[in-house]
């Protein structure tokens, strides 16, 4: 056995030993052979090379399946649009500009992109995109070593310049050539770097976590857009909080997301609050841990962004809103208000979707909802007031509520745990009892206009605020008792 095969990739995963990165390739490939070995021969009698490249050779190698496939050829766009408009049921031509053409057979998803060679403008991320002539040239352009391997067709030659199966074997993520050169050509590089160390458990190579450090702020000249679809997959990724923990400690997230390391509140031995950052990181691992409450198919739960982003977003107020006391303890007064003006703030800044900053939005604000009704006396007026001002985040709510519990005390954990399940029967309760989903006023608009002798405008909107109130406080009313209450509150409204 060598060295390579015994060796345990330094962020304690499972050991990979070569011979069974070579079985689980092979055994990839020979699921792919179908797709693979046909293309293979149809660019091999057309006197192109092709080549099965980047991330479906590491998943392979890794045991991973995806019959969405990426290749690299020596053809040119129009030469690979003729075969494979003539092979697939569709195609595409989107990426056309960059060499990239698509196509569809059956189940599989192709995209063949032309070898190429970039050069890059220092201001800019946007490479200016020539042809290349070497499948090695065209891997050495790529981000990390292994993703730089690639499997000749229909020949299955193993590709390996830079050493990635010997990365992946340690679990290591390096770049083809010095650091420093793959990030000033590409900034964005440095948030895959903690991507694929959330997606992969990998270990970040100590030469590019410097150059992230020192070319952190090169992240700038990088659109909103592109850093928002990196950073919603290294939160959505399997292991976000070894992403996160690298972006903040190279001193990226001070540029992506600096609501994050502003969390690291400096402590001292007469004030005393628990780490938030940490705690923030600890709720976002417990909030994963739960996501199965919000999948019908809990055995297969899919990432859930915004449950993910309002766990660690949650306590963003916290640094503008810390007071100290006399006594030592320190307070956060209104901090779920002042982190939902700021998460909504980051995220517009990143492009989200405004339904997205809403739900993310709404459940900072809601965080801490559960505990200021005590140790449990909830009325059912309080029930039906947390269901409407949840809407349809009310099962995110949940999660995150249940997640911000991160206490060491065994007993105020269980207390609390107890508590939250009464309220969830509760409302289950009066759910299946008032329809609390849809909760709202027990007359509508033209009764209230029918009954008050009034016409459509402010006056309508108050009525039917006052019974939205009065639904909420009482509970279902019959109409006739609804009716005497809104001409009860109108005599009272026209007497002031």
């Amino acid at each position: 056995m060598t060295d390579a095969d015994a060796a345990l990739p330094p962020s304690g995963a499972a050991p990979r030993r070569l011979v069974d990165v070579q079985a689980a390739v092979n055994a990839e490939l020979d699921r792919l052979a179908p797709v693979l070995d046909e293309l293979g021969a149809l660019f091999e009698a057309a006197g192109h090379e092709l080549a099965l490249v980047g991330g479906p050779v590491r998943d392979a190698m890794l045991g991973r399946r995806s019959n969405d496939l990426d290749l690299t050829t020596s053809a040119r766009p129009e030469q690979t649009e003729r075969i494979l408009k003539a092979w697939g049921d569709a195609w595409w031509d989107m990426g056309r500009d960059f060499g990239t053409i698509g196509c569809r057979k059956g189940d599989w998803v192709v995209e063949v992109t032309t070898y190429r060679s970039e050069s890059y403008d220092p201001s800019s991320r946007k490479p200016e995109v020539a042809y290349g002539d070497t499948l090695e040239g065209d891997l050495g352009r790529r981000d990390f070593a292994v993703n730089a391997m690639a499997v000749r067709l229909p020949g299955r030659e193993v590709v390996d310049p830079f050493g990635g199966v010997l990365d992946l074997a340690h679990g290591v993520l390096r770049t083809p050539g010095t650091p420093e050169q793959s990030f000033s050509d590409d900034p964005l590089r440095m948030m895959r770097a903690a991507r694929f160390a959330a997606q992969l458990g990998f270990t970040v190579d100590d030469a590019v976590v410097a150059a992230m450090t020192a070319m952190a702020d090169r992240i700038a000249i990088v659109s909103a857009e592109r850093v928002r679809d990196e950073l919603v997959k290294l939160i959505c990724a399997p292991h976000p909080r070894e992403g996160l923990e690298l972006l903040v400690g190279t001193g990226l997230a001070d540029h992506v997301l600096p609501e994050l390391p502003a969390l690291r509140l400096e402590r001292d031995e007469h004030h005393r609050h628990k780490d938030v950052y940490d705690h923030t990181l600890t709720v976002l691992e417990q909030a994963i841990e739960l996501e199965p409450r919000l999948n019908e198919r809990a055995d297969l739960p899919a990432p859930d962004f915004v449950s993910r982003f309002a766990a660690l977003m949650h306590d963003v107020g916290k640094p503008r809103t810390r007071r100290f006391l006399d006594d030592g303890t320190v307070t956060f007064h209104h901090h779920d208000v002042v982190g939902a003006k700021i998460t909504r703030k980051r995220m517009r800044a990143l492009k989200f979707s405004n339904d997205q900053i809403e739900a993310v939005g709404s459940l900072v604000e809601l965080h801490l909802r559960f505990h200021g009704y005590g140790s449990g006396e909830w009325t059912d007026a309080a029930v039906r007031r947390y269901v409407r001002d949840a809407g349809d985040q009310l099962e995110r709510l949940h999660v995150l509520t249940r997640a911000d519990c991160t206490t060491r005390n065994k007993r105020k954990a269980e207390r609390l745990r107890r508590t939250y399940d009464d309220l969830e029967q509760r409302i289950d309760r009066l759910s299946a009892e008032e329809e609390l989903a849809s909760i709202r006023p027990d007359l509508d608009g033209n009764q209230i206009m029918t009954i008050l002798g009034i016409e459509p405008g402010r006056e309508v909107g108050e009525a039917y605020k006052f019974l939205l109130e009065l639904r909420l406080d009482n509970g279902p009313m019959s109409e006739d008792d609804a009716t005497a209450a809104l001409r009860q509150w109108w005599a009272e409204r026209q007497r002031d």
